[in-house]
Order: C-alpha cells, then sequence, then structure tokens
C-alpha cells in the first residue's frame, strides 16, 4: 500500500465527495445538542431536588460539562451548526461552562491546525506532555488547566494578551471577552452568597472539577507520541472507542479526520473514516490501551 499523505488524500475526492462532506447543516447539530444538553439540564435539577445518591450524579454532570470542549472546538470551526449565529452562541455558552474564552482559543485553535505537532510554533505543544509518572498524573488531575486558563483569562482581561497567535486586530476582542466573562463569574459568585446558595458548586463547580480528568485522558491521546511531520495521518491519531464516547466528544475521536480535512463537520467524520481509514496512520483501539501504553513508555525516547 502506497503512502500518502492528507493533501493527496483531499485532492483526489470528486466535487460530489467534497460537497456531500462538507455540507453544513443545522439539525444534526441541533439534535446532539438538545440530548447533551438536555443530560446536563437533566442531571442538575436531579441533583438539586437532592434524590437518592445525588453526589453520585455529579460525576457524569461533571463529564457532559467538560466535554463540552468539543463542541466548542466544534462551534469555532463553525461547522457544529449551518446558521453562524447559532454556531456564536453556543460557542460563548459553552466557552464560558469551562473557562475557555472562544475568541481566544479560536485563534489559538487555527495555529494549533495551521502547525499541528510543530514543536516549535504548535501553541498547545507550549506546555509539554507528560514525560513522568508525576506529570502525568498532574496533567490529568486538570489542575494545569484550570491554573493555566485562569492566568489566561486574566491577563487577557488586564490587556496583557502576548501571545503570538493572536494577531493585533484581534487583542480588543480578546480582551473585552475575557473582561465579560470574568464580570459574569463575580457576579455568579456573588448573587450565590447573598442567596445563600450552594447550587452552583453542587450543579457547575464541583462537576466541572472532577469531570476535567476525563476530558484530559481524551485529549492526552490525539497527537501525544505521534511523529513530528506535516502529514495529518500520522502526527495526529484516531482513536477507536464506544459509540458513547463519540458521542460525548461529538465524534473528535475521528481526529485524523478532523485534521486532514477540518471543513467536514463533526455528522460526517464517520463517512469521511471509511473513505481514508486504509491510509491513517498513528490509529490505537480504546483509550485504557492508549494509556497503558503511555505509561509504560513514560521516561523513554519517542
Amino acid at each position: 500500500m502506497a503512502e500518502i499523505d492528507h493533501r493527496q488524500i483531499i485532492a483526489s475526492l470528486s466535487t460530489e465527495d467534497r460537497r456531500d462532506l462538507t455540507e453544513k447543516q443545522d439539525a444534526p447539530g441541533v439534535l446532539r445538542l438538545a440530548a447533551h444538553g438536555g443530560l446536563i439540564v437533566l442531571l442538575a435539577i436531579l441533583i438539586l431536588l437532592k434524590v437518592p445518591f445525588w453526589p453520585v450524579l455529579m460525576l457524569p454532570l461533571g463529564i457532559l460539562i467538560v466535554f463540552l470542549f468539543t463542541l466548542l472546538h466544534e462551534t469555532i470551526h463553525e461547522t457544529a451548526f449551518r446558521t453562524e449565529k447559532l454556531n456564536r452562541i453556543v460557542a460563548v455558552v459553552s466557552g464560558f461552562l469551562i473557562l475557555l474564552p472562544p475568541a481566544w482559543f479560536r485563534y489559538f485553535h487555527f495555529a494549533h491546525h495551521r502547525y499541528t505537532h510543530d514543536p516549535d510554533n504548535d501553541p498547545e505543544l507550549m506546555s509539554p506532555k507528560p514525560e513522568t509518572i508525576a506529570q502525568y498524573l498532574r496533567y490529568l488531575s486538570g489542575w494545569p488547566y484550570w491554573s493555566g486558563m485562569a492566568k489566561v483569562v486574566t491577563a487577557n482581561a488586564l490587556g496583557r494578551n502576548s501571545d503570538s497567535f493572536v494577531p493585533e486586530k484581534g487583542r480588543a476582542k480578546v480582551l473585552s471577552e475575557a473582561r465579560w466573562f470574568l464580570a459574569l463569574y463575580a457576579l455568579m459568585f456573588a448573587g450565590s452568597v447573598l442567596l445563600q446558595s450552594t447550587a452552583l458548586l453542587w450543579t457547575w463547580i464541583v462537576p466541572v472539577l472532577i469531570g476535567q480528568p476525563f476530558l484530559r485522558t481524551y485529549l492526552l491521546a490525539e497527537h501525544t507520541r505521534c511523529p513530528h511531520v506535516s502529514n495529518m495521518l500520522e502526527n495526529t491519531r484516531t482513536t477507536f472507542t464506544t459509540a458513547i464516547v463519540r458521542f460525548v466528544a461529538w465524534n473528535m475521536p475521528y481526529h485524523a479526520e478532523h485534521h486532514s480535512y477540518p471543513a467536514v463537520p463533526f455528522h460526517r467524520l464517520p463517512r469521511f473514516h471509511r473513505i481514508i481509514a486504509e491510509h491513517l496512520r498513528s490509529t490505537e483501539r480504546g483509550y485504557v490501551r492508549f494509556h497503558r501504553k503511555l505509561v509504560a513508555n513514560l521516561g523513554k525516547p519517542e
């Protein structure tokens, strides 16, 4: 089997295939959002009602909330929905819930796509991947994410953003977005104190803290220990997993497919996978298997 790269695959697609793969629709995204968001609301209500064993429900609630990251990711690509305004609104709500301002993240993520797994230019590699058990456990805890994003949002709000991937014309937007986020967080905190309410604590803060390790576990598989090459079929990993994980992650386990052709909406990635499956160079069968291999090789050269 001849090795080809992602550019050759895209070039080989017929006009009909390109049109079919990249057609944006509202219905698939709205249905997925209704299911994902509906489960979040349902679990939050059950926790507020303090049904029997309600603390146990905070874990699935937290997982569902932190995996809004994958929805945010789709909306900044403007492929979650056909309607641009719907993409923007959902991006802001999702980003607010997980402390990830969408305008800033859009600049960050598009630089990641432009320089995928390039050690010198990919902003995702600004924070080194774990190389020891201690670093691995710290990464999975979610602490580097929360502390890092708190610093980013604060710096942006103070007008001190110095990220090379944020263009000069975008700094005012990044500043305004961060200030709005911080103002709303402060307002919600003050309201909870005045009302002596713990609702936000049990339906948002604690759930996202205990859910974050599951998102970190998922994200670590996307590029870790893939080759530092320009071919998206090699530098990005597709992980074969269950329908439940694909649902919660908005089909992003098809990650090499996404990086190869970012214009493909989440609901068409399974079809695109069938087209390029035989050419994928970095794959894994399940996240448990990936992490077993990763832990066994920590400290060893890539």
